[in-house]
């Protein structure tokens, strides 16, 4: 008898394997033996997808053109193939599928990894009849963990809907991706694509909402009146209570008029004194877009380096799962955390006693637990040596998790608030302030005692002598989105909706996007030149400005609405209360009524200029379809010019706003994401040469690998 376990990549077929008594390494597969595998087992792996489905000019060539008339493109069946450049990997997956008697479907414990596996099983057309299919559903790549996990294997029969319900938003993102986007694209008449997708679209239109709220903002002054209180020789602040904002100074002096303040001082009485007790638990475990937003604010990362990073400390088994929606753990979980309590607080140079040894419900939640807990520690603690060798980022991670976790088990915060109300007259002022008693868990993070909030001592009948303050303020506008607010932002978007119905439907699915795929979205529209990123703020760039006025003109494409029709019909596939082909027919229904009825969409302004040709001082900036070039280009006169600038280069999109930059002389900012010969990912500045020409530029501490500090990228 013959057993093959699929993994998903390399890596997690190398983790399963050393989990094992013997393994050897062969051309695409190991060889594996053990006490509990009682058959011939084979680990083999895809490199995540080894299968995609066609793309539209693969069914008919016709496709190559884009054509209003061909809209709508609907496959009578859809056809999937081989990914470039991995055939080999393929053949050897089916070989081995093909002879095996039982295959262990171990990709990633999930609706993709699902995906990824039944799309290559599939695709290598195996009798499937005369096979058992096994599931492997473990949170851990630690060795005891695979064990235990091996041993307890699952019917795959109790996972195969997350299969279906992945095919059915795949196609239905594939028909949405290639009809709209066309239909877009033509109906402006622009020469470079608008990218119309599900998820990707709504989350481009709050970008794009709350830039223009933040440009259209009017400041407005406004003024409040507050108060300095003398006792004795000590001095204080305190604010009007209740709380009011005057729109102008005068109706501020009308107020002060008529309650009998119009002198500079008057005095008053420190009507109460309430001290209260207070503590503040811990912050919650992670999820995936919890870390995600806490390491941006922190350290400014990016989403996708997040992922990255809390991706390769699962590999190195030092973290549990990384793509869960989940903040909660099981008691299982919680006792061997508190088992390796002392391990975890010496990892942090920490000296905190663990007195909270049973399960809290702000953490533990058997019932809150589906496919996977939050993100934690595993037991494996990484030694000195191995620690030095993570990038700074994956090391503050790994501790941030740490953090979370040895915070669930020691003190809380605990301090005093003093509220002190003081009476001028009719009129009331607050005073407000902290007394810290006990650290607790802000110890972790390095919290010090602070003496600024202490308040003087004072007693209740006290006369003080109240001193007016009129305060003069602004009226500050929105905040700009950071990739971390963004993150948030898109988990919690059905808050964002009238419909209650709506509401409640994406608090249940976690708002828009999943936690595996809210990184790539964002990485998307960076890449495809919607967005960018200047000092950690998210702006919008013109040609994402026109994507977003022309998807406006449907409702549903910019609002989470359409995501929510959607999430709770796949929702309902996984559960086997709906089918694949129903869903697949709502998508269609969607598509014919905007290419039955085509919105009113802005034309491109075909000839925009980004600015005057640096080469030869005459001619414009133009987008020329594959690049961007001199108005002047290839014109049979003397006064023929030959500048141009690839819209990408090293793999990576340039922006408008960036070539704006370049050709008026000046250095780009860094920019991240380039990608060598070699396939490494570098960052540099671009700047034009002597020559006009575009060219890497090395900036102050870059690493010594980025040996691009003279060489022309143009021709």
């Amino acid at each position: 008898m013959t057993t093959v376990v699929l993994a998903e990549k390399p890596n997690q077929a190398k983790s399963y394997a050393q989990a094992f008594d013997k393994s050897e390494r062969k051309d695409g597969y190991l060889v594996v033996t053990d006490r509990i595998l009682s058959d011939e087992t084979f680990i083999t792996y895809g490199f995540g997808h080894l299968v995609d489905l066609y793309k539209p000019e693969d069914y008919n060539e016709d496709y190559k053109s884009w054509d209003l008339k061909q809209l709508p493109i609907y496959p009578n069946k859809f056809l999937y193939r081989v990914s470039e450049g991995k055939n080999k990997q393929f053949k050897i997956v089916k070989t081995l599928l093909d002879k095996a008697d039982t295959v262990i479907i171990a990709t990633d414990c999930d609706r993709e990894g699902e995906n990824i596996a039944w799309s290559i099983i599939n695709q290598t057309k195996i009798n499937k009849a005369n096979k058992i299919f096994k599931r492997l559903w473990i949170n851990s790549l630690e060795k005891e963990v695979i064990k235990k996990g091996f041993q307890n294997l699952q019917d795959d029969s109790k996972y195969y809907n997350y299969y279906l319900e992945a095919e059915a938003r795949k196609k239905s993102d594939w028909l949405v991706g290639m009809n709209l986007t066309r239909l877009y694209t033509k109906l402006a008449g622009g020469s470079r694509p608008l990218n119309i997708g599900r998820v990707q679209t709504p989350t481009l239109y709050m970008i794009y909402k709350r830039n223009k709220e933040i440009k259209n903002f009017q400041v407005s002054k406004y003024y409040e009146l507050g108060a300095e209180i003398l006792a004795g020789s000590e001095k204080f602040d305190a604010n009007l209570t209740p709380s009011q904002q005057f729109k102008t100074k005068s109706s501020l002096i009308t107020f002060r008029k008529d309650k009998g303040l119009e002198k500079a001082s008057e005095v008053g009485i420190i009507e109460s004194i309430k001290k209260e007790q207070k503590s503040e638990p811990s912050p919650r475990l992670f999820s995936l877009s919890s870390l995600q937003s806490e390491m941006n604010k922190r350290y400014k990362a990016s989403a996708s380096q997040t992922l990255a990073a809390v991706q390769k400390l699962y590999e190195a088994k030092l973290l549990s799962y990384p793509r869960t929606d989940c903040n909660y753990i099981t008691e299982a979980e919680f006792n061997y955390l508190k088992e390796n309590f002392v391990a975890y607080r010496t990892a942090l140079g920490s000296k905190l006693k663990l007195v909270n040894p049973e399960p809290n419900s702000r953490y533990v939640n058997n019932k809150k637990v589906q496919e996977h807990y939050a993100i934690i520690p595993t037991k494996k603690i990484p030694t000195s040596n191995e620690f030095s060798k993570f990038t700074d980022l994956e090391r503050n991670l790994y501790a941030e998790v740490l953090r979370r976790t040895v915070g669930m088990f020691v003190r809380k915060y605990y301090y005093d608030e003093t509220t002190i109300v003081t009476g001028v007259g009719a009129v009331k002022f607050i005073t407000k302030g902290k007394t810290p008693l006990k650290q607790g868990w802000k110890l972790l993070w390095g919290k010090k005692k602070k003496s600024a909030d202490i308040l003087p001592l004072i007693q209740e009948g006290q006369e003080v002598k109240v001193t007016f303050k009129e305060l003069e303020k602004d009226t500050k506008p929105p905040q700009y989105f950071t990739e971390g607010t963004l993150i948030t932002a898109m988990k919690t978007a059905g808050k964002t909706l009238s419909d209650k119905e709506y509401q409640d439907l994406l608090r249940d699915v976690e708002g828009i996007g999943t936690e595996a795929t809210r990184a790539n979205i964002i990485e998307k529209l960076k890449k495809d030149g919607y967005i960018e990123i200047k000092k950690n703020k998210i702006h919008v760039t013109s040609l994402g400005q026109r994507l977003c006025r022309a998807a406006a003109t449907s409702k549903l494409l910019v609002s989470p609405e359409l995501t929510a029709q959607w999430e709770k019909k796949l929702k309902e596939i996984s559960k086997g209360q709906y089918t694949e082909e129903q869903f697949i027919d709502q998508t269609k229904h969607f598509i014919d009524s905007l290419v039955d009825n085509p919105p009113k969409v802005e034309k491109e302004s075909v000839n925009e200029s980004l600015g005057t040709c640096p080469k030869c001082k005459q001619g414009q900036i133009l987008d020329k379809g594959k690049f961007y070039g001199c108005s002047n280009y290839k014109k049979d006169s003397s006064s023929s010019c030959d500048f141009t600038i690839s819209k990408t280069i090293a793999k990576k999109t340039i922006s408008t706003e960036l070539i704006k930059e370049i050709i008026s002389g000046q250095e780009t900012k860094v920019i991240s994401g380039f990608k060598g010969k070699t396939g490494k990912t570098f960052s540099a500045k671009l700047k034009l040469n002597q020559e006009n020409k575009v060219a890497f530029v090395l900036w102050d501490n870059a690493p010594k690998v980025r040996k691009y500090k003279s060489k022309s990228i143009t021709k």
